[in-house]
């Protein structure tokens, strides 16, 4: 259908499938198309990995503890509602256009989100299953593995795989805006040549990449993790 679009627009706006295929062979060729790629996936790898940790611990927190809760939770919807512009702006401002203030940029982007499912994992743990632990005395350490891993773990898998689709998408406009690398950057540079074939390399190459992260890691860990439940 692509193709068949492509051909009846006949316009360099909308290039067919060919079309991006020659530039994807160009840019491997002369652009180092990989390098770029591997740029981006090292800052989504970073930035994912902070938000998934601290997001998480917020999550476990606010869901487990009334208190925290009360206290923290306003906290958690402003920066849920904080636009990413504005923080990719600010850090760059405050730390300099360094690898650390983008990772930053986008780890505090995704925190809220991450906290926010796993908060609503921890409240709706079972009350039943926690009471059982505690009449048959289970160590912390026990209590962690048998209990609030294995039911957390829906909650986790649905943060990881929104996690990703949002975190790559902020690494572009972190790219575009302030760093000499990357798939964004190379956007940044076709965009202004309005050259649409390669841009649209370069955006279907990376989505591969996210799609195979999801079929091959996020699929086979969450059916793992979930075997439990009948």
């Amino acid at each position: 259908m692509w193709a068949v679009v492509a051909a009846f627009v006949a316009s360099d706006l909308l290039p067919g499938p060919l079309a991006v295929w020659r530039a994807f062979l160009v840019e491997i060729a002369v652009e180092n198309y990989f390098g770029h790629l591997a740029a981006t996936l090292a800052r989504v790898a970073a930035a994912f990995t902070v938000a998934m940790a601290v997001g998480g611990a917020i999550g476990v927190a606010l869901g487990g503890h009334a208190l925290t809760d009360r206290l923290f939770h306003a906290w958690l919807v402003l920066f849920l509602n904080l636009p990413a512009l504005v923080t990719v702006i600010l850090c760059y401002v405050w730390f300099g256009l360094t690898e650390t203030a983008a990772v930053t940029a986008v780890a505090i982007n995704k925190i809220p989100n991450v906290a926010t499912i796993l908060r609503v994992g921890m409240r709706a743990s079972s009350r039943d299953l926690a009471e059982m632990a505690t009449v048959y005395r289970f160590s912390p350490w026990a209590r962690v593995r048998h209990l609030v891993l294995p039911e957390l773990a829906p909650y986790f898998a649905a943060a990881a795989r929104n996690g990703l689709a949002l975190v790559w998408k902020i690494v572009l406009v972190v790219e575009l805006l302030g760093r000499p690398n990357g798939v964004g950057f190379q956007l940044h540079v076709y965009f202004q040549l309005f050259d649409v074939a390669t841009i649209l390399a370069y955006a279907i190459g990376f989505i591969v990449v996210v799609q195979a992260i999801e079929i091959l890691l996020l699929d086979p860990w969450q059916r793992r993790a979930t075997r439990w439940r009948r």
